[in-house]
């Protein structure tokens, strides 16, 4: 027998990944059913509230409820959260950028909606991650998402080095991304310490229009390396 759901539902929302034409990235539809909504759960509200002040709300958006889960809220704080939703109100779950749950705060919550039996609905919009990969000419078929790597150095280098590995044994493209500010120095030591052979994708700025893409040997890389400091990137890699 199938659990009934609860009236309302949780609505995954993704936003866009930077400042751009927002009906370029996200259906009209999935923007209209968002304008709709006056219950959100978000990471920021100042920049919930820009989002929404661009999809176009249908009420003043000082008469919207936002509720923040950000990567400090506990675990036994994520119930309330969820309380419009058990009294039957539809919430949207906002992401910073991109999609919500995808490296980016929400899979507790999400699953601890599923265990109260509520609708998840996750929406269309931009995802680096896919975007990255899709246009990396990289294996799409393999792949693995990392999040960050180490900080420190040495187990930095030793990563790389065990992706890299990873990469040739199983045919596999290994995608994984660091905070803008770093984007360099990752660059930098990719280059340093993969095999001239293997390829490497840098995909910086997805969606916007000084967007850049490009896959290249490791070899070809040492040539010259684009400049991404404290610039959003994607890292792709293909032994």
């Amino acid at each position: 027998m199938i659990n009934q759901t609860t009236p309302g539902a949780l609505y995954l929302i993704p936003s866009p990944l930077g400042d751009n034409d927002i009906s370029w990235i996200i259906p009209a539809a999935v923007l209209k059913h968002v304008a709709d909504l006056d219950h959100y759960i978000v990471e920021h509200p100042k920049t919930a509230r820009k989002f929404l002040k661009k999809v176009g709300c249908s009420r003043p958006i000082q008469e919207i409820k936002m509720q923040v889960l950000d990567e400090h809220t506990a675990s036994c704080d994520l119930l309330p959260l969820l309380g419009p939703i058990l009294a039957g109100h539809d919430v949207g779950l906002l992401s910073e950028a991109g999609c919500p749950a995808v490296a980016d705060p929400g899979s507790e919550l999400i699953r601890l909606a599923h265990q109260k039996n509520i609708k998840v609905v996750p929406l269309v919009g931009p995802s680096s991650i896919l975007l990255a990969l899709m246009a990396s000419g990289l294996n799409g078929q393999r792949f693995t998402f990392h999040g960050y790597l180490p900080i420190e150095n040495d187990s930095r280098i030793s990563k790389i080095i065990e992706l890299e590995k990873l990469s040739q044994t199983n045919d596999q493209t290994q995608i994984f991304i660091e905070t803008p500010y770093r984007n360099q120095k990752l660059l930098d030591l990719l280059v340093k310490t993969c095999r001239n052979n293997t390829y490497l994708c840098v995909a910086s700025d997805i969606t916007l229009d000084h967007a850049f893409i490009a896959t290249k040997t490791v070899k070809e890389w040492k040539k010259t390396l684009p400049d991404i400091n404290k610039r959003p990137a994607i890292f792709l890699l293909y032994g």
